[in-house]
């Protein structure tokens, strides 16, 4: 994608979404983190279904220690991995206790430290939840920086450091938001709905897929 175009792009992103929030449900940093967490090789439906009868029951790190991991296993049975990240989130909880006063650390390294949180997650965290402009690289962001031209990179991290210094710092705080929803509902793994992207005139992907009808 020629540089030329990449502020168009976001300014058309923009204009259609100006205040893109993440799909997870969430009404504490703390909450954000655990979800975010849960959420890994899941879809969002899935921890928000489990989220929505665990939170009125335990939302703090101390309430899900005393939860314990049988109860809290329970409550995530309809998300992928569950006895795992249940784990990594029980482990969690105590570091933030021990370390962090039962609050969610502000920066990356602190947040990396934690069972179960890489470095999406932690800049997922970090802009959600304190207004960093960071750039939270999953699946869809990787396909979208490949496909579009917009980033091109072997790694998640090649293409997160290559947006990071390509997108305009006035759309840096929404970036990685407009890219997940365009990626999840419009630029989609298999065959693109080209044909209803407000984009594609920025986009370098050739094959431009025609509407089916």
């Amino acid at each position: 994608m020629k540089r030329e175009s990449i502020g168009p792009f976001f300014a058309t992103l923009q204009a259609a979404n100006p205040q893109p929030k993440t799909e997870l449900e969430y009404s504490s940093p703390f909450e954000l983190l655990a979800a975010v967490l849960l959420s890994a090789q899941a879809t969002d439906v899935s921890v928000n279904k489990a989220t929505r009868v665990l939170w009125p029951v335990a939302n703090t790190p101390q309430q899900l220690l005393e939860l314990g991991l049988p109860k809290l296993e329970g409550y995530l049975k309809t998300i992928g991995l569950y006895r795992s990240k249940a784990k990594n989130l029980l482990e969690t909880c105590k570091l933030l206790i021990e370390r962090h006063g039962s609050e969610v650390p502000r920066t990356r390294e602190e947040l990396e430290a934690l069972p179960g949180v890489g470095r999406k997650t932690a800049n997922v965290v970090l802009n959600v939840a304190f207004g960093e402009p960071t750039m939270a690289v999953d699946t869809h962001i990787f396909r979208i920086g490949n496909r579009t031209g917009l980033a091109p990179g072997k790694t998640p991290l090649a293409v997160e450091l290559k947006l990071l210094k390509r997108i305009p710092p006035q759309y840096m705080l929404h970036a990685h938001h407009w890219l997940i929803l365009h990626g999840r509902y419009v630029c989609v793994a298999r065959t693109p709905k080209c044909w209803q992207c407000a984009v594609a005139p920025y986009c370098d992907y050739k094959p431009k897929t025609p509407s089916p009808a």
